[in-house]
């Protein structure tokens, strides 16, 4: 992997390290809601601010038309939303870039 292009590298790095012991802890086959709840007690315990659920306006032409929810976000710099799936398809990276844009964080692209 190029960790060149990977903004907040140690950051990512630990949460993929807290990820992978949530999986292999909890094992494959429950839902994304135990993941996410267990990601947050493993974040915490490595030092981590959590904001779990917190909530975005969608904003068009000044009218609020909808509400964001990510699932979490780690020391105000990182997305972590936890997924139960086979493959991440393009539907994924989509809502990844929404959630960017409207939380205004960044891509590693920008």
């Amino acid at each position: 992997m190029n960790t060149d292009k990977i903004l907040h590298h140690e950051l990512s790095e630990s949460i993929i390290g807290a990820a992978m012991k949530v999986l292999n802890t909890l094992k494959p086959g429950l839902d994304e809601k135990a993941y996410e709840n267990a990601l947050v007690i493993e974040l915490r315990k490595r030092g981590h601010r959590i904001e779990q659920q917190k909530q975005f306006d969608v904003h068009y032409e000044g009218i609020v038309v909808d509400t964001l929810i990510p699932d979490l976000i780690v020391d105000d710099l990182v997305i972590a939303d936890p997924k139960v799936t086979e493959d991440f398809t393009p539907t994924h990276t989509a809502q990844m870039i929404g959630y960017l844009a409207i939380t205004q964080l960044r891509s590693p692209c920008c």
